[in-house]
């Protein structure tokens, strides 16, 4: 469900004027953008156009050279990065467990950080094993044990351990076959919903940000040249790039509908 403007109260992210330069090359320039409380917001664009530097803004895993970066109204630079980053959920592809610790370790790794007592950290690491859709008796195995899907669903229950209000997630569901990754992509999406979580995420795959977000913003070459929720991207696209962009998934469900039409011929 789209967050609206009577909802929205003060942003949970805000990016102003951010840039990043790894020598002569800039990854992002100049660029504004606001995320809302419960938004799920999706960066879309190709390979090399800035967005994970982006996204790594919000936590600090990347510096911007210029601008500031704010969560909940307040300068990311004025709190110790590492804790910052305790407060933020982070999924990304490879997942990067730690493949000598068992599922509950691993899950438990930032609650035991913050100091929590041990029967709170098993009562929360059963209690996100349920919510990813995992089996209480996976808690002692190893990563090396598991299926891709069941190392990603450990990978977004670490994330949510310590109850974080904001979840970054980059390109967490591409190294999956469709199936899985169209179950947990549904099934994160869900959880969003219920946790009330703000959720930016980062993709290239155009079909997954329109079946996902809330609002699209859509990045070339360091800067933003799109925004909006999925009906205006594919409705009323300003950009001709991002027009063609959107002109795939369309081509992909024409083609769809004319097979189910000819299967349905005597």
């Amino acid at each position: 469900m789209s967050v609206t403007a009577d909802a929205r109260g003060r942003p949970a992210i805000e990016l102003r004027s951010v840039s990043r330069a790894f020598g002569r090359t800039v990854a992002v320039r100049d660029v504004e953008l606001v995320v809302w409380p419960k938004e799920f917001l999706v960066i879309l664009g190709e390979s090399g156009s800035g967005k994970t530097t982006l996204l790594k803004m919000i936590n600090r895993l990347q510096a911007q050279d210029s601008g500031d970066a704010l969560i909940d109204g307040q300068p990311t630079s004025a709190v110790v990065a590492h804790e910052l980053r305790r407060r933020i959920g982070y999924v990304f592809q490879r997942v990067g467990l730690f493949p000598h610790m068992t599922v509950a370790e691993n899950v438990a790794i930032t609650p035991r950080l913050l100091g929590w007592d041990e029967d709170e950290i098993r009562a929360r690491v059963e209690e996100l094993l349920a919510l990813v859709n995992l089996p209480a008796e996976m808690a002692p195995r190893l990563p090396a044990a598991l299926s891709g899907g069941q190392r990603q669903r450990v990978g977004v229950a670490r994330a949510l351990a310590a109850r974080p209000s904001i979840m970054l997630m980059d390109e967490p569901f591409g190294a999956l076959d469709p199936i899985t990754r169209d179950a947990l992509a549904r099934e994160y999406r869900s959880l969003h919903e219920r946790m009330g979580l703000v959720t930016v995420m980062v993709t290239h795959d155009v079909l997954e940000s329109l079946l996902l977000a809330d609002r699209i913003v859509v990045m070339r070459a360091g800067v933003i040249v799109a925004s909006g929720t999925p009906h205006e991207m594919m409705n009323d696209p300003r950009d001709a790039e991002v027009r063609k962009l959107m002109d795939m998934p369309r081509r992909q469900m024409t083609r769809v509908a004319a097979m189910l039409d000819d299967a349905k011929r005597p």
